[in-house]
């Protein structure tokens, strides 16, 4: 404790960033302040002895106590220490910090009127020019809407058809007017756009639009394509959330509400009010870690939604908690998007009204959250088993594939909470020709993407404590704690193919070995996290092998030999970075007779 408590009385009163470790030197907890003299020494008492304050909560209390030393980060200004805070949450996720991981990029529905006969188009980054107007955002539904616009009004379907200037398909199908050969003036053609605007504000009116195509196509008995619009209907409705409360024409706000319940899980809602009319929602769960902070749960919720390079419109955001430092953080948002842009938190009328509706669809979420959540214990059951300090609820696998060193390939795959995150599985080429260096590359690369993809709770390899020591060893080198395990097949007769039936699985920690029955649930969710690696892993081996094998068969015909293949992939190693190779770099690897068969087959 002496040792914390100089360290403490050494902290500079100057924005940063601060961290605390336990005795092990693991991660605890990333913070930011405005005085890193003034915010950790809040955290403390000094007399009658140093100890932790008793006046927070016990959570922090808990979190103060394993704590054994600090570090700090100075920066330049409060808003740095804001960046720089919700960059290293995501990239250390610390124990107890809460992690958000829904940070996507959400598409807009835009026009450039500047253009004659312009045309509605999707985008997720702000377009250069004087007459664009957006709509959005839309975290789902944009493709729907973009789709009805095109079907229920007659306007340039595809981006290159006024370049041809010669009428196509769609004129003759009546899906478009044919504005390349002047059929149709620019006045009417601009009343039909000023028509689809008023619908993406209205949807009511594409909704109503498209059930009467629907049931005239349904009477002419083509059902697949009144199916398609039946789709089209639902994936509209979805977007809305019926508000009831009378708001002025033209108000534009961000809502965020964020609501928790008993069981360790919370929920941020977000509303996108636009021209008065809710357009879209979205909200994203999240767990609840041993401390819970609603600033910070706010501060990483704005920063990962209002980035430097996407688009946003409103001038301000509705909040439905009062958060600390809101100053610096509205400060920070305003300089991202190059515009002032203000963060309230009502107390009363309409906008106070927004903020309840969006409360109320926070607690319904997590009622609707916890009424259907299976019942999951296996997780609780690993962590107990292994003896690790946090639930695995996000687990990722990896598991490489190779044929004597041919077109080796890496894979991982994603458990979050009791299903398959399929949306998060990756794929990797990989260059190395054994499987330790295999491995290597592989964590390499996906602990380069921490910044994008945050940490799982847990890491599972297939393998065995080489490679367990291997992935300890790399994690240790950027600081971030994720709880590992391997699982390998025994070894008989120095050998341990799947194929043999009599070999079991071990499973290793970092200083245990673990032999379970073959009946045992524990074991049998880990061989099924494993197997489905494996099949992921193998399958692009067999995709990529036998597109390889295509690429070696025409070199070949080419009057390219084995041997020289051999050497291009030893060097470049893919038939990809051989395609994108300089000639001069091919010559050098063989010869300029080689160098131009490839430059002249690409």
């Amino acid at each position: 404790m002496d040792n914390l408590l100089k360290q403490i009385k050494a902290l500079p009163d100057i924005p940063g960033v601060y961290q605390y470790f336990d005795k092990n030197n693991k991660l605890l907890y990333i913070g930011k302040a405005k005085s890193l003299k003034k915010r950790v020494k809040s955290y403390w008492r000094f007399t009658p002895h140093f100890r932790p304050n008793p006046d927070l909560n016990v959570r922090i209390l808990k979190m103060l106590n394993e704590t054994t030393s600090i570090q700090s980060i100075v920066v330049e200004s409060e808003e740095d220490a804001l960046i720089l805070e919700n960059s290293l949450i995501k990239q250390l996720k610390p124990k107890y910090n809460i992690l958000l991981r829904d940070d996507k990029t959400y598409p807009y529905i835009y026009i450039d009127e500047s253009k004659p006969f312009a045309r509605f188009e999707i985008t997720r980054k702000a377009i250069k020019g004087k007459k664009i107007s957006y709509y959005g955002p839309f975290p789902n539904g944009a493709r729907e809407l973009i789709d009805t616009i095109y079907e229920l009004y007659p306007l340039v379907q595809k981006r290159g058809s006024l370049k041809n200037k010669k009428l196509c398909l769609f004129y003759q199908i009546g899906k478009c007017l044919g504005p390349c050969e002047g059929k149709v003036t620019q006045s009417y053609y601009n009343t039909l756009i000023s028509q689809a605007k008023e619908g993406i504000l209205n949807r009511e009116l594409f909704i109503s639009k498209l059930q009467q195509k629907m049931l005239k196509l349904a009477s002419q008995e083509r059902f697949e394509e009144a199916a398609t619009i039946r789709d089209k209907i639902k994936a509209i409705e979805s977007l809305q959330i019926k508000s009831g409360i009378d708001l002025a024409n033209g108000a534009e706000y961000d809502i965020f509400a964020i609501d928790t319940n008993g069981n360790n899980m919370g929920v941020v809602v977000r509303i996108f009010l636009r021209d008065g009319k809710i357009a879209s929602s979205n909200h994203s769960f999240f767990r609840i870690a041993q401390h819970y902070d609603i600033s910070s749960i706010y501060r990483q919720s704005l920063l990962d939604f209002y980035k430097e390079d996407s688009i946003h419109i409103v001038k301000e955001i509705l909040i439905s908690d009062e958060i600390e430092d809101i100053q610096s953080l509205q400060s920070t948002i305003s300089k991202r998007l190059n515009k002032k842009v203000s963060i309230s938190i009502p107390k009363r009328g309409n906008r106070y009204k927004m903020i309840e509706l969006a409360k109320k669809n926070a607690s319904e979420l997590l009622r609707q959250k916890e009424q259907n959540r299976p019942k999951v214990e296996i997780q609780k059951d690993i962590a107990k088993l292994f003896e690790l300090d946090t639930i695995p609820w996000r687990v990722e696998v990896f598991d490489n594939s190779h044929h004597m060193g041919e077109a080796p390939v890496g894979a991982m795959v994603v458990y979050d909470e009791n299903s398959w995150d399929k949306s998060s599985y990756r794929r990797y080429q990989l260059t190395s020709s054994d499987e330790y260096h295999q491995m290597m590359e592989m964590l390499q690369r996906r602990i380069s993407d921490f910044d994008k993809e945050p940490p799982p709770d847990m890491w599972l390899l297939d393998g065995g404590t080489t490679l367990l020591k291997l992935a300890h060893s790399l994690l240790l080198q950027v600081g971030v704690d994720i709880k590992l395990l391997a699982i390998a097949k025994e070894k008989i007769d120095a050998k341990a193919h799947r194929a043999k039936g009599s070999a079991k699985d071990i499973i290793y920690s970092l200083d245990k070995e673990y032999r379970l029955m073959p009946s045992d649930k524990r074991l049998q969710w880990l061989q099924r996290l494993r197997d489905e690696a494996h099949r992921f892993a193998i399958t692009y081996h067999r995709n990529k092998k036998q597109k390889d094998n295509l690429q070696s068969q025409l070199l070949n015909k080419k009057g390219i030999g084995p041997a020289t293949i051999k050497k291009l992939l030893s060097y470049f190693g893919s038939f990809e970075a051989i395609n994108q190779a300089s000639f001069e770099d091919i010559a050098k690897v063989t010869n300029k007779k080689v160098a131009n068969i490839i430059a002249n087959s690409k």
